[in-house]
């Protein structure tokens, strides 16, 4: 099998580095975080501009068409920069949720309106106190003579504080969950936005007898939201890999430039064998990675293969974030230079729809699975 990007994917790829890279760099970043946004509309727009935000939608609904290949390609990029444009949390997620369930009304009359970045999306999927892979919800969906209502509460919800329209998972009366469209801004629904630990923004949703619409008919959408989650820890597992790869490139040009008794530390026979255990640790991560996203591509939706794929990303996730870290010294943990903030978006992305403890556990339940397991 040829792993190798092909002329077109490598030039969608060029496209969105060359656009991250000139929008940012370190400094520009850390001011862009600060804002009450967390993220640049005008580096938004040229998302739009170029494509990138209707990726892998279908071209009737304004998107490109593009495959999980193609999407990796683009988060990677993402992650080798930092950017903290919501483009898996407000456009790929609830997008591949609303294709997947949504009438094609609903279709026709959301996402092109994302593709062109004049909307905004959010999934509203986790509840306080759950914790990947529960399936279990407490919030509630009714129905009477006014429609359908929701009540409940739902956190954390990426960047739920700037989302538009968002798509929420509820509890049906009949049993099964079903998935619905809210507006954030009716009345029933309580907002209210934070930072998170990775300087991006997510929200709290409280709803008490908010008034929504459901996404497609009202049946089990559980099938549907299963499968949103693997392409999702795809996604992130291709970010990851582009934050591994750019904090060890730093790491690398800090041992070669930074001096110690007179000499570059990158001489010091120890430091370079840390090194290269980072470098061993990416590949591996990149390995499942791309495994992950060509099971995609073949059409396969695996959660085993997902949390075989998530299990090595966030190992690897923390042992380059902390041999960056101690490599670099002192200066690894400082808000003004970028490692520690590497560190911190694959920390956060390691404990996203399941960190390495949870993906062990799942793994173990299978292996009644097989005939023979080796270690």
């Amino acid at each position: 099998m040829d792993f190798q990007l092909t002329e077109e994917q490598a030039l969608l790829r060029d496209t969105a580095r060359e656009l991250l890279g000139r929008s940012y760099d370190a400094e520009k970043r850390n001011k862009v975080i600060e804002t009450e946004l967390g993220w640049s509309r005008d580096v938004w727009r040229q998302l739009a501009e170029t494509g990138l935000l209707g990726l892998s939608f279908t071209e009737e609904n304004g998107g490109m068409g593009a495959g999980p290949v193609e999407t990796a390609a683009v988060l990677t990029e993402i992650g080798r920069r930092l950017a903290p444009e919501p483009l898996l949390d407000a456009v790929l997620l609830p997008g591949w949720l609303i294709e997947a369930a949504g009438s094609a009304e609903q279709c026709a009359k959301i996402l092109p309106q994302v593709a062109e970045g004049a909307s905004l999306l959010g999934f509203a999927h986790a509840e306080p106190g759950s914790r990947w892979p529960d399936t279990d919800l407490a919030t509630v969906a009714s129905h009477d003579e006014s429609g359908w209502r929701l009540t409940g509460s739902k956190n954390p919800v990426p960047h739920g504080d700037c989302a538009d329209q968002l798509v929420v998972s509820a509890k049906l009366p009949d049993g099964g969950t079903g998935l619905f469209l809210l507006d954030p801004a009716a009345d029933g629904v309580a907002r209210t936005g934070y930072r998170t630990y990775d300087g991006l923004r997510g929200a709290q949703l409280d709803f008490s007898s908010a008034p929504a619409e459901p996404l497609g008919e009202a049946t089990d959408a559980a099938t549907h939201i299963e499968a949103a989650v693997v392409r999702a820890q795809d996604a992130l597992c291709a970010e990851a890999v582009g934050a591994m790869d750019e904090a060890l490139r730093l790491t690398a040009e800090y041992l070669k430039a930074r001096k110690q008794f007179g000499v570059p530390l990158a001489k010091f026979q120890t430091l370079t064998q840390r090194a290269a255990d980072m470098y061993v640790s990416l590949e591996m991560a990149r390995s499942m990675s791309t495994y992950l996203t060509m099971s995609i591509e073949d059409d396969r939706i695996d959660t085993v293969i997902a949390s075989r794929a998530k299990l090595q990303v966030a190992r690897s996730a923390r042992h380059i974030g902390q041999e960056a870290v101690q490599l670099h010294g002192g200066i690894g943990i400082t808000a003004e230079y970028p490692v520690s903030h590497y560190v911190a978006r694959l920390t956060a992305i390691e404990q996203t729809f399941g960190g390495a403890r949870e993906h062990v556990q799942v793994l173990s339940a299978r292996l009644s699975d097989y005939a023979r397991v080796e270690l």
